[in-house]
């Protein structure tokens, strides 16, 4: 069989691992020959691509990012963006497609398949752990010891100084980086989007710390996250190319409401990209391969439309457009275990 991969999306820790699992099994296992579109949804739209095997995969397992490249491009971007991947499939002689990415990019996968123009498979990837319908998405575990490790860092120098230290990380529409690395590094407050936070109250409990005798205080929040409605005005956001909201920046407002109400001196980090790049943990690498062998052995049951899934401790099988039709929260339950925390 010949199978085509892509690798779409914002890249992640842990997306060499995947490919280097799926290229594995298919060759020595199956005898299938591999191809790597470039770019994601790109190669697919454009036809460019290149043979994947063992070889080319050799000592890639620790390496982050994805030797295929990945964008946001998107067949829906285009109306004949359907049509054309029928007919790089037709003209490279695909078989099948796994499709490697987070909800933007195995949305497309669901258009695709449900059109006839492709066989496809999905494996979840994304460092905000929001793709629902399984547990873990590779890229996730890395992220929060990237946040962790920051957290940790900043703890030293926000008590040397007496300082208000606010962390921004990433989670567009879910907080599961933040709730997990602020429970880990011992946050004095996390902020998520799942739970719109009033900034007079933030302000309080910081204050409630500082009586304590406790000078130094860390604010977790998510880019994502937003105030209640009247509390507190921000700037109107900005829109890219894509038609996402390109977020960022709250971080910095919340820094400066805290200092203003207060008195106390608040900096604020952005982790930014920082948590998308380097050596993927050796969970995620554990985790990536098992996806990786689950998902050629879906294309071998031509279990086509499903997404592989990690549930219950196993690698299982779900509708990828089930898995995709809504965002996976964070768990009220482990949000508490943070709020028990807070001041």
């Amino acid at each position: 069989m010949r199978v085509g991969l892509l690798t779409g999306g914002g890249d992640c820790p842990g997306l060499n691992a995947v490919i280097r699992a799926i290229v594995r099994k298919a060759e020595r296992h199956y005898g299938d020959s591999v191809i790597g579109f470039l770019d994601g949804w790109r190669g697919v739209l454009e036809g460019e691509f290149i043979e994947v095997d063992v070889e080319h995969m050799r000592g890639t397992l620790p390496r982050g990012g994805t030797v295929l490249g990945t964008s946001r491009m998107s067949p829906r971007m285009y109306d004949d963006g359907i049509e054309r991947v029928r007919a790089t499939m037709e003209a490279t002689g695909t078989e099948a497609l796994i499709v490697i990415g987070g909800e933007g990019t195995l949305s497309a996968g669901v258009g695709v398949y449900e059109a006839g123009a492709a066989k496809v498979v999905g494996v979840p990837k994304t460092i905000d752990n929001d793709i629902g319908l399984t547990e873990l998405t590779f890229g996730f575990d890395t992220a929060v010891e990237i946040a962790t490790g920051a957290i940790d860092r900043l703890h030293t120098t926000a008590e040397s100084h007496d300082r208000v230290m606010v962390v921004e990380v990433m989670g567009r529409n879910v907080g599961h980086i933040a709730t997990w690395a602020g429970i880990a590094g011992g946050a004095t407050l996390t902020l998520i989007p799942e739970e719109p936070f009033d900034i007079d109250l933030v302000a309080e409990a910081i204050t409630r710390r500082h009586q304590r005798g406790r000078w130094a205080s860390i604010v977790v929040i998510a880019e994502g996250a937003r105030p209640k409605e009247g509390t507190l005005e921000l700037p109107e956001p900005e829109i890219d190319k894509f038609g996402h909201v390109r977020l960022g920046g709250i971080g910095q407002v919340v820094a400066a409401e805290i200092e203003a109400r207060t008195g106390f001196d608040t900096r604020v980090t952005v982790l930014g990209h920082i948590q998308r790049g380097g050596t993927p943990s050796a969970f995620d690498r554990v985790l990536c391969s098992w996806y990786g062998i689950a998902a050629i052995d879906a294309v071998h049951d031509s279990d086509w439309g499903s997404m592989v899934a990690f549930q219950n401790g196993e690698m299982v099988r779900v509708r990828l457009a089930d898995a995709v039709a809504e965002l996976k929260p964070v768990s009220p339950a482990l949000y508490e275990v943070a709020r028990t925390f807070f001041p």
